[in-house]
């Protein structure tokens, strides 16, 4: 696997030599396996899609491989069945020969069973806008400037003279909507509307993309949704708002671990509340955490302090602690950043 000797080429890049960075890993390799974070996001998912876009039109052999199955209330992003899920005996051999793209992660262990493959790819090529970790390890295009890995997509497609396919653009529309909250969070910029008007002007219908987000989710998120709001609880003068769901609140609504989609950016609504923390047990045993902030509260810097990463204003980590060690742990941590200027 190589790594990247100099971590500060990832960064500053102007679109061009993004472009260009990308046509010479393209050019190393024959065939490509794409990859995202565990479980997949709709960003993670879109820029999966574009990316396969450009390896499609530059007769580029690949194959879409997730560690895990994609979430029930995402599936309509991929209607020809083409995302793999991880098999060991079924991929194992692909790996060596093989350049590894990674969509919306630079950290290999966000990969869940995917931490495999990149270990043993013969190069991984990495295309994330989160904010980087210390001494990355992976080359590749890291704009923590950009609102999403499908903005990043899109504007690499735009610049290697790639026309997006209708049902890719609504993917990675998807993408973009989601990751910036629709064109609310604070890395929305020029960019990130320019991506979209690009996919617009290539048939994507916002009403559609709104419907699919955020009037899709089952019954049981709707019943789960009910539990977390009971479970709310505030500390630090009202500061900080969190909400616990542990494996018995799951079984009882009928819900799965994700339907959780958007719990956590509920108490932000309040005017008071600059950082929410979602805490949920998982089957496997571990926490699952996820941040939100306002303003100059770095959560990105919480959640790496704790083996995870993230933005600036939406972070995640898991915990191998139990739900109680881990909420003081991480009341700690943020109490730490909570009046830094």
């Amino acid at each position: 696997m190589r790594l990247n000797e100099n971590p500060a080429e990832t960064e500053a890049l102007q679109p061009g030599d993004m472009a260009d960075k990308l046509t010479e890993f393209m050019g190393r390799h024959d065939f490509f396996i794409l990859s995202t974070h565990d479980p997949a996001d709709a960003d993670g998912l879109g820029a999966e899609m574009v990316t396969a876009c450009i390896l499609r039109e530059k007769e580029k052999k690949f194959r879409i491989i997730n560690a895990s199955a994609i979430p029930k209330h995402f599936r309509y992003m991929d209607p020809q069945g083409i995302i793999e899920q991880w098999d060991k005996e079924q991929h194992g051999e692909l790996l060596e020969q093989t350049g590894l793209i990674l969509l919306d992660t630079a950290d290999e262990y966000t990969m869940g069973y995917m931490k495999e493959a990149v270990c043993q790819s013969r190069e991984v090529f990495v295309v994330d806008h989160h904010e980087p970790k210390p001494h990355a390890a992976f080359s590749g295009i890291v704009d923590p400037s950009s609102a999403s890995t499908c903005e990043l997509t899109v504007e690499l497609a735009k610049n290697l003279g790639i026309v997006i396919d209708p049902q890719t653009a609504f993917a990675a529309y998807i993408g973009i909507a989601y990751d910036t909250g629709f064109f609310a969070y604070p890395k929305t910029g020029p960019r990130t509307f320019r991506s979209a008007m690009a996919l617009f002007g290539l048939g994507v219908k916002p009403n559609e993309v709104y419907r699919q987000l955020h009037e899709n989710a089952s019954t049981g998120s709707l019943l789960l949704q009910k539990t977390a709001l009971a479970s709310l609880t505030l500390y630090h003068g009202n500061r900080v708002a969190v909400q616990v769901l542990r494996l018995e609140d799951f079984a009882e609504a009928g819900a799965l671990q994700e339907d959780t989609e958007g719990f956590v950016n509920f108490p932000m609504k309040a005017k008071e509340v600059v950082v929410s923390l979602l805490l949920k047990e998982s089957p496997e045993g571990k926490i699952r955490c996820s941040l939100r902030s306002k303003g100059n509260i770095n959560v990105a810097k919480i959640a790496q302090e704790l083996n995870g990463g993230g933005h600036i204003n939406a972070s995640g980590f898991k915990s191998e602690l139990d739900i109680n060690q881990t909420l003081a742990l991480t009341l700690a941590k943020i109490a730490e950043h909570l009046d830094k200027p």
